[in-house]
């Protein structure tokens, strides 16, 4: 018994601790796994947004670190006190490189572009009017995002250049780009999700393409825009962007003026999203089954006849957890985890058992079958308790509770079960509309009590003179009653209207005395149409409470037909 056992097939402490781990590593990541989905969407969502702003916060930093060390550089100092160009040129070029940003802006002690380096036959002309460049002729290392007169978008750091003397003789700016297809192409390889830069509300550079071409040009969403630019607030959330969901971050770029003159967003396609963690999680489960397979080669397969039938329960339970009980658990042994693989059968069986009934249920009432239940006795324990409980639901959802008859919702379901077959196969379907006369002074006089007892009795008597199993009696609501004639034409439901006020007529119910007659009468309308494209469920019903007002008009305790004026 022992060596058939769970613990008889553990030769080592270490084997034992290896098997749990990695069983239960396998287990709950195949049980978990479509929780996880969605929670893998969002942290990836998360780690986007954290690494947008890491990366801003770096290339600011970069740009800082860039425009200060080269100002102090003795090269780079007499290069720009010299105002030798080409020199500045020549030294900057290999300086960008070195500190990874993606221009250097050389200027004289009067803010005058020496050179730069991303368009060095542009020069000669002033950039004073921003702020960095302001900041560092009076002294100050600033760092901003700010439009430049060559790159719109970019970090740049401003850094003041002093001779030996201590003398100013120029201004360092260096900057980082985010204005360029390059830019966003970077982010989108750093951060495996589409990169759009926003100037003001206008898409200028992104990653999103149509038709081989980028989409560029198009405007921020009025909404968004708000948002993020009016109110300098950051957006997280599902927009639409090429016909495809997004998961998206929109955060303002703020210049010197604490203006949100940009925006750049970042985001993902919820499809893949959910592809890629799909993937992952497999990715997880099996290199957690590769690591135990390899374990069992090297303890030479003592383990061999355990792990494997774990791996086909965890598979099934991994279905069964995704909604499917068609599972077929290959339960080999009778040890631990072949009794659980039975026992999980069995569940599974149970619950699809259980299911089954339910649906054929909702099917039969659906169709009017409302007497239909399942055989609650065929199941055990809690299991009992739930089949009884839902049979007892499923019944009170589809009979009116006071009069035993199907109520409102039962009716609507098979009149358009009806309605559909009467289109289908060109016959006439009647309905007839049935309110029990001055019921309110009725309930007034006698109180509700005995109103209710009317109802009960009104109820009982409508079907009595049915005789056909399609034929439907409902509860419509309040005194009202309905009741549904398939294949039924105009002569056919005024006889059955007339037979059902005749039965309810002789119950003798005393009515209220006001020179009325001395019992509870009831007035129909009847409507009946075959029905075709152009006409409704709605213009039936409706013209049978027409009919019903009719009759009601004409002095009630009659039975009257629509007829078109």
């Amino acid at each position: 018994m022992f060596r058939s056992s769970f613990k008889g097939r553990i030769i080592l402490p270490a084997i034992i601790v290896q098997i749990v781990l990695t069983v239960a590593l396998t287990t709950y990541m195949s049980v978990k796994f479509s929780s996880y989905s969605d929670s893998l969407i969002n942290e990836k969502v998360d780690a986007n947004i954290q690494s947008l702003k890491f990366y801003i916060d770096s290339c600011k930093a970069l740009s800082k670190a860039a425009a200060t060390a080269t100002a102090r550089h003795p090269l780079a100092i007499e290069a720009v006190e010299s105002q030798d160009r080409e020199r500045i040129l020549q030294i900057f070029k290999e300086k960008r490189d070195l500190y990874k940003v993606t221009f250097f802006t050389i200027t004289d002690n009067k803010g005058i572009v020496l050179a730069r380096t991303h368009d060095p036959d542009n020069y000669g002309d002033s950039v004073l009017k921003q702020q960095n460049i302001q900041n560092a002729l009076v002294g100050e290392v600033s760092t901003y995002f700010e439009e430049g007169t060559v790159s719109r978008i970019s970090a740049r750091t401003g850094a003041p250049v002093y001779n030996t003397d201590g003398t100013l003789v120029g201004v360092i700016s260096a900057g980082i780009r985010f204005d360029t297809n390059e830019s966003v192409d970077r982010l989108k390889e750093l951060f495996h999700a589409d990169v759009t830069t926003f100037f003001g509300d206008t898409r200028i550079c992104t990653t999103l393409h149509r038709n081989g071409e980028r989409v560029v040009g198009a405007k921020l969403d009025s909404e968004i825009a708000r948002i993020v630019l009016e109110e300098k607030k950051e957006f997280s959330g599902d927009i639409d962007v090429l016909g495809k969901t997004y998961k998206a971050f929109y955060m303002p770029l703020l210049n010197s003026q604490d203006e949100a003159f940009a925006a750049l967003s970042v985001g993902n396609p919820t499809v893949e999203l959910q592809a890629k963690s799909r993937t992952l999680l497999w990715n997880i489960f099996i290199i957690s089954v590769a690591g135990l397979i390899a374990a069992i080669v090297i303890l030479h397969g003592i383990i061999t006849s355990i792990s494997e039938p774990i791996v086909r329960l965890s598979k099934e339970m991994d279905r069964m957890e995704d909604g499917s009980l068609s599972i077929v658990v290959d339960a080999r042994g009778n040890d631990e985890v072949g009794r659980a693989g039975m026992a999980l059968q069995r569940v599974a069986n149970t619950v699809h058992k259980l299911i089954d009934s339910i649906n054929a249920t909702i099917s039969e009432h659906e169709k009017g079958n409302l007497d239909y239940t399942f055989d609650a006795s065929v199941f055990r324990g809690d299991y009992r308790l739930l089949a009884e409980r839902i049979a007892k639901l499923s019944s009170m959802g589809v009979r009116d509770k006071l009069t035993e008859l199907p109520n409102r919702r039962s009716f609507d379901n098979r009149l358009d079960l009806e309605w559909n077959r009467a289109k289908r196969e060109k016959t006439p379907l009647s309905i007839l509309m049935i309110d029990v006369d001055k019921f309110k002074s009725y309930n007034d006089t006698y109180g509700h009590q005995q109103g209710d007892l009317v109802l009960q009795t009104v109820a009982q008597t409508i079907p009595l003179p049915i005789k056909r199993p399609v034929d439907f009696a409902a509860r419509w609501g309040g005194e009202e009653f309905a009741v549904l004639l398939p294949n039924t034409d105009t002569v056919g439901a005024m006889h059955v209207a007339e037979m059902i006020r005749k039965a309810v007529e002789n119950t003798d119910i005393p009515s209220i005395d006001d020179g009325a007659a001395k019992r509870v009468t009831i007035s129909v309308g009847v409507s009946t149409q075959v029905p075709a494209s152009e006409e409704s469920i709605a213009s039936l019903i409706s013209q049978a409470d027409e009919a019903l007002y009719k009759a009601k008009d004409a002095g009630r305790n009659r039975v009257c037909r629509y007829e078109e004026e």
